[in-house]
């Protein structure tokens, strides 16, 4: 369990901390009361709990700052509440949840369906002879789509490939492809470009990108649904990209133009 998860005293701790990082240095003890919800008895208690702890300095009468502790405490709780909404929403009610599919044969309602991807699509087949399954809720006829839950397994998939081509920006000059580049897009699922200089060298080489914006976190999806994605970023914009990809814990290459 997280631990600002634990109990109600530890979450109420970590709500008073937020509070005083967002009205700092001027803190109204009042006003934290009512926002968390405790007596202002209480919220001159849990500080003084944090000053103790080392979280929060007393400047003066009512004035405070967090320390460098108390933020990267706050950063860390932060990071594991993340986390396990991220399970609550993903893995525990992501299999509740109904999504929809492509039928790739006859499906009645209430079957039990093998579910794929192809093409970063997903496609549901009847019976369970896949490591994913879920139960069709609608009727389906081959090609139309079909709603899907009770999600169960992981879906047997590899992940595509992500190469990140660095183009100079418009100062260092005219931004132009390469032959490398042509091959690569032309093999690609995905053609993605961050920067006008990334759109230009694709177009000098011949072709055109799918995505012209957040091409770090489309890239990062489409390689997550099994296709091959390239992405051409000036160097100014390539670390957004690849910062991006890591978070996702997507593999990539980088090539320079």
């Amino acid at each position: 369990m997280v631990d600002v998860l634990d109990n109600k005293r530890s979450a109420t701790k970590f709500r008073v901390l937020v509070e005083i990082a967002d009205r700092q240095p001027a803190v109204n003890q009042g006003e934290i009361a009512d926002a968390v919800g405790v007596t202002s008895q209480a919220v001159s208690e849990y500080i003084r709990e944090l000053v103790d702890e080392g979280f929060v300095e007393k400047e003066a009468r009512s004035r405070y700052r967090v320390t460098k502790e108390g933020v990267d405490w706050l950063f860390q709780q932060a990071a594991d509440v993340s986390r396990f909404a991220e399970h609550v929403t993903e893995d525990v009610l992501g299999s509740m949840q109904e999504d929809a599919a492509f039928a790739a044969d006859d499906i009645a309602a209430g079957e039990t369906v093998s579910l794929s991807i192809s093409d970063g699509l997903l496609y549901a087949t009847p019976g369970d002879s896949g490591p994913a399954t879920g139960v069709a809720t609608t009727d389906a006829e081959t090609g139309d789509v079909v709603g899907v839950t009770g999600f169960a397994g992981i879906i047997d998939l590899d992940p595509g490939s992500v190469t990140v081509f660095q183009v100079p920006p418009i100062r260092s000059g005219d931004p132009s492809g390469s032959p490398e580049l042509a091959d690569t897009a032309a093999d690609a699922d995905v053609v993605a470009a961050a920067g006008v200089e990334g759109v230009a060298a694709l177009r000098d080489v011949d072709a055109d990108p799918d995505v012209t914006f957040a091409a770090g976190e489309v890239a990062a999806d489409a390689a997550g649904r099994g296709l091959d994605v390239v992405v051409v970023a000036t160097t100014d914009l390539a670390g957004r990209v690849t910062d991006a990809l890591r978070d996702a814990g997507i593999a990539y290459e980088v090539d320079d133009i």
